[in-house]
């Protein structure tokens, strides 16, 4: 079992900056893959960004240049920084740890932007 915690939501103008984070803890969260996905009203949940346990990421089209994911896996915490905010960008955003067809996911964080 894994547990994960975000925090670092909130609302922002248009083209400013959040950083999300979500603290994992539980049985050897460092194995696993974590990612943040999100979901805005009306629409499915997507991918955002994941990052592997050695580090490789992998990024949405719609967010790439412009987040940025990392990991410590020292202290079990995986960061979302979120530059050039856009009104689109507004959802409920989600940490996910994932090891074969295992998936955890924590309880998510607000993301408003706001035009």
């Amino acid at each position: 079992q894994v547990q994960l915690v975000e925090s670092g939501g909130g609302l922002v103008q248009a083209g400013g900056s959040l950083r999300l984070s979500c603290a994992a803890s539980g049985s050897m969260p460092r194995i696993y893959t974590m990612g943040w996905y999100r979901q805005a009203p009306g629409k499915q949940r997507e991918l955002v960004a994941v990052i592997s346990s050695a580090g490789t990421t992998n990024y949405a089209d719609s967010v790439k240049a412009r987040f940025t994911i990392s990991r410590d896996n020292a202290r079990n915490t995986v960061d979302l920084q979120m530059n050039s905010l856009k009104p689109e960008d507004t959802a409920v955003y989600y940490c996910n740890a994932r090891r074969y067809v295992t998936d955890y996911w924590g309880q998510g964080t607000q993301v408003t932007v706001s035009s």
